[in-house]
């Protein structure tokens, strides 16, 4: 009689072990596994029941981000691209001043060489409505190199310009600095989103100040030479200006319905490029 006493209780025993193992390999009801890849945060529920297969749901939350400040400040960001202009000169009616003599195929451009650099110190932003209309404006420089593919000379004291017969020139640039102040209206149609996914576009007006002007030139006969100073360029510019943002970066654009020069010749500046925010936040 003890023997099958014992040997019940062993079996009992052993089924409640049994059985206990079986229930700790489910996960409780209530628990959820999650997942978060990013921004995005992945939940899966099994269903439970008398299905010898769970079945799952899979809910997909992407994070909102805050609304930028009120008033948000940018330091720093560089444009690189390329500048040319668009010549309006009646070069038949051009018989006296500055550039009389010349003619349109004198200041072809090095399209390829022909570079815009923008240093932008800073820019800011300020919300008007809702922050997707804002207003944006800041303070940078102007770097604008025109490398042209022929003899044209620039000269001082007088201003002149002309053909150099005289020389063969291997490099021949003029170029001409700004200190410019954009004032443009900003529509950010992404104001909740990551800043790396953001887009928006900006159009507006600048004016300029001119700083610095040189023509920088290589000759076979003479080698280097460069000449600083009043070179007959316009000394203030304004400009129709405009951007496109694309998360990070942004595409940008100007031109000037106003000549460069101050007299005689009509030659309108613009340049499109890329803009490189370096603190990430333009």
């Amino acid at each position: 009689m003890l023997k099958k006493t014992s040997l019940l209780a062993l079996l009992g025993f052993a089924l409640v072990q049994a059985k206990a193992q079986t229930d700790t390999t489910k996960a409780p009801e209530s628990a959820a596994d999650t997942m978060q890849i990013g921004n995005i945060i992945i939940l899966k529920n099994g269903t439970g029941g008398n299905s010898s297969r769970d079945e799952f749901s899979i809910n997909i939350r992407r994070k909102r981000w805050d609304y930028p400040p009120n008033l948000a400040t940018s330091w720093l960001a560089v444009d690189l691209g390329f500048n040319n202009f668009s010549d309006r000169t009646n070069y038949g009616s051009l018989t006296s001043g500055y550039g009389a003599g010349t003619d349109k195929e004198l200041f072809n451009l090095r399209n390829g060489k022909a570079v815009n650099v923008n240093i932008w110190i800073v820019m800011q932003r300020l919300n008007l409505v809702k922050h997707v209309v804002n207003l944006k404006y800041g303070i940078g420089l102007e770097l604008n190199n025109y490398r042209y593919d022929s003899n044209v000379k620039f000269d001082r004291k007088p201003a002149a310009v002309y053909d150099d017969q005289t020389s063969d020139y291997r490099k021949n640039k003029l170029a001409a600095d700004y200190v410019t102040v954009p004032l443009m209206l900003n529509f950010n149609f992404t104001p909740r989103k990551n800043p790396l996914r953001s887009f928006g576009v900006s159009a507006g007006i600048a004016g300029s100040y001119l700083y610095s002007s040189r023509h920088k030139f290589v000759t076979d006969q003479d080698g280097k030479g460069k000449t600083k100073g009043n070179l007959g360029l316009n000394a203030l510019k304004y400009a129709w200006v405009g951007e496109v943002k694309l998360g990070p970066v942004s595409l940008y654009g100007n031109y000037s319905p106003q000549s460069m020069f101050a007299d005689g010749l009509d030659h309108r500046p613009w340049a499109v490029g890329l803009r490189l925010p370096v603190d990430g936040n333009n």
